[in-house]
């Protein structure tokens, strides 16, 4: 009975730690943001300039387009792209990073294979999914996954490499079986590399996505960035711009965040 009273205590305080974290960060990113719209404010009011708004006419912009429900259709099509490209790489490029970090034999070999992807430029990626498969939409979501798969497979190929020898053997002595090391061996360790290789990978998935839709969509935020350009309407680009920031930036803080804490949370 004490073990259990002191088990919840412990839970219950790593989980006020927790919540007392994401509160400060959340208090420090709202700071952050106040000054710098104060400063973009400032800047706009001194330049006076129609290819420099300020704060208050892209917000306008956002709104009108808001109410005409053309900004949701669009951040719509672009999360969806986003989302159906991360998953992809995420699942592919964990899969390869652990397979390359436990063979030493397939990390020898393909080490080569994975350099030329990290290093083979995006545009280039675009360009020829779209001459090979068209200008559809099988064609974007891919182009964006193979660009990101590489970068999650290097980190977590260093995950898988640096993985607890005494723990694995164990799992051997206590005859775990596959599938309980695995969950109570292997991805624990792993866990704070896949929180790295997602946190990093949203940022670059949906910068590549813009550009695939700019390139080869009818529709979309990049789509948007597009049309604005050929108008030099700046309100225009910054409003969609911002819009998907704030986006990222909740599934940042609301669900990559509280899932890399919780995945730390083992460590001391």
């Amino acid at each position: 009975m004490a073990l259990e009273n002191n088990t919840i205590r412990t839970g219950r305080v790593g989980r006020g730690i927790t919540g007392k974290v994401l509160v400060g960060r959340l208090g420090w990113t709202v700071i952050s943001f106040l000054t710098l719209l104060v400063l973009w404010a400032v800047v706009a009011a001194i330049m006076q300039s129609r290819l420099f708004p300020g704060p208050l006419e892209v917000g306008d912009k956002l709104l009108s387009e808001a109410a005409s429900g053309e900004l949701f259709y669009h951040v719509g099509l672009t999360l969806g792209r986003v989302a159906a490209a991360f998953i992809a790489a995420m699942a592919i490029g964990c899969a390869i990073g652990i397979a390359l970090g436990r063979a030493k034999g397939a990390d020898l070999f393909f080490d080569t294979w994975l350099i030329f992807f990290l290093n083979l430029p995006a545009l280039v990626t675009i360009i020829l999914c779209y001459v090979w498969f068209g200008l559809t939409e099988t064609a974007a979501i891919l182009a964006v996954a193979i660009n990101k798969i590489p970068n999650v497979a290097v980190t977590v190929r260093e995950g898988a490499r640096s993985l607890s020898r005494d723990l694995n053997e164990m799992s051997e002595i206590y005859r775990f079986g596959f599938w309980k090391t695995l969950r109570h061996v292997t991805l624990p360790q792993l866990a704070p590399f896949f929180a790295a290789a997602a946190r990093g990978g949203l940022a670059l998935v949906w910068k590549i996505v813009l550009v695939v839709e700019l390139l080869g969509r009818p529709n979309g935020v990049g789509e948007q960035l597009h049309i604005g350009f050929q108008l030099f309407d700046v309100s225009m680009i910054l409003a969609y711009a911002i819009a998907f920031i704030v986006v990222v930036q909740v599934i940042e803080l609301c669900v990559l965040q509280p899932l890399e804490a919780r995945a730390n949370r083992w460590r001391r």
